[in-house]
């Protein structure tokens, strides 16, 4: 069965009727879950498997941003919390091992508790180098401010992910560590020359390149395209994503409908497309916004339909885990992070 180039939210914890009849009738790649979808473990296996179900495709990916920190859907009392990025490059700075081996013990007791639910993919890990001054979005989710640093701990949480069975989604390329606005609500421009963005955020970026999926940037990198945020530039997609950092994974948009974007969601999505992304992705469960991207979202098919099945089968199957302690050794990695 084909599926359309989107992936999609939805409203509440439980699939209503309109929902039911949209991804019969639309036939979207993928789903993804958010904090307004998440009640107990019970519920949400059940919503994922109603999801596949109403789908018809037992493999259809959904994701979550599991990342930790502020950003970690599944929570208390249910799910456990994990820490930011920035603990493990505290740790990585007092012994590298240490910090590297932290990063990879919460990405695979995260996935864990994904497997648990039936959600196949994360949205992490980032690859974001942030400067002095730059928005706090990225902040402490961030692995630290030296591309090398940022990419060890990166693979390292990929790593925990796959040992889990889940696939990892590579943010937000080409970088949005420099941007000085929350691309949730306005479209922030990087005037940085490109010698130095190469030097530094797509440097982290290209020892990644061999993930399976990543996620665009809401960001305008003046030196390169000053009309387009990466997500809708084709000379980013083109000469950056897939030139200078290499990338050719099944490159998805970030959410569609955030405020960086101009013009209608009809507009926004036929721009993603246009620029060469392979996934629009949209997050907040409007069902006529979802109704717009699907209008305007292709087939899957061709180059963009094999890095889709690319990715589907890097999945690998989850090795052994004894969460016990896993978890106890990574309190004890954390331990050593406050008391340093």
């Amino acid at each position: 069965m084909t599926s359309r180039a989107f992936i999609t939210g939805i409203s509440g914890l439980v699939l209503n009727d309109a929902e039911r009849e949209f991804i019969r009738a639309e036939r979207p790649w993928g789903f993804i879950l958010f904090k307004r979808n998440i009640e107990t473990p019970a519920q949400v296996s059940a919503i994922v498997g109603e999801l596949r179900k109403e789908v018809g495709r037992a493999d259809v990916p959904v994701l979550i941003d599991q990342e930790g920190g502020r950003v970690q859907r599944l929570g208390p009392p249910h799910w456990p919390v994990y820490p930011p990025g920035a603990t493990f490059a505290a740790l990585y700075d007092i012994d590298p091992k240490l910090g590297l081996s932290a990063a990879r013990l919460s990405s695979r007791l995260i996935a864990a508790d994904l497997a648990d639910l039936g959600i196949t993919v994360d949205c992490l890990p980032l690859a974001d180098v942030p400067v002095v001054g730059a928005d706090a979005v990225i902040g402490n989710r961030a692995y630290g401010t030296e591309p090398g640093k940022v990419a060890a701990i990166a693979r390292a949480v990929t790593d925990g992910l796959e040992q889990g069975g889940v696939l990892p989604v590579l943010k937000h390329i080409p970088g949005h560590g420099r941007a000085t606005a929350d691309s949730h609500f306005r479209l922030p421009t990087v005037d940085t020359a490109e010698a130095e963005l190469e030097r530094t955020d797509f440097a982290a970026f290209r020892s990644l390149a061999d993930l399976p999926m990543a996620m665009t940037a809401h960001v305008v990198f003046s030196a390169l395209d000053p009309a387009h945020p990466a997500t809708t530039s084709a000379t980013i997609v083109e000469q950056v994503i897939r030139g200078v950092i290499g990338f050719q994974g099944l490159l998805m948009s970030d959410d569609v409908s955030m405020n960086a974007l101009a013009g209608s969601i009809a507009e926004r999505t036929r721009a993603i497309v246009s620029a060469g992304c392979d996934m629009v992705l949209h997050c907040n469960g409007n069902i006529d916004e979802m109704r717009d991207v699907a209008r305007e979202t292709p087939e899957l098919t061709g180059i963009a339909l094999e890095r889709a099945n690319r990715a589907l089968a890097a999945r690998k199957q989850p090795e052994p885990l004894d969460r016990q302690a896993a978890r106890a050794e990574l309190d004890a990695l954390m331990d050593r992070v406050g008391t340093a």
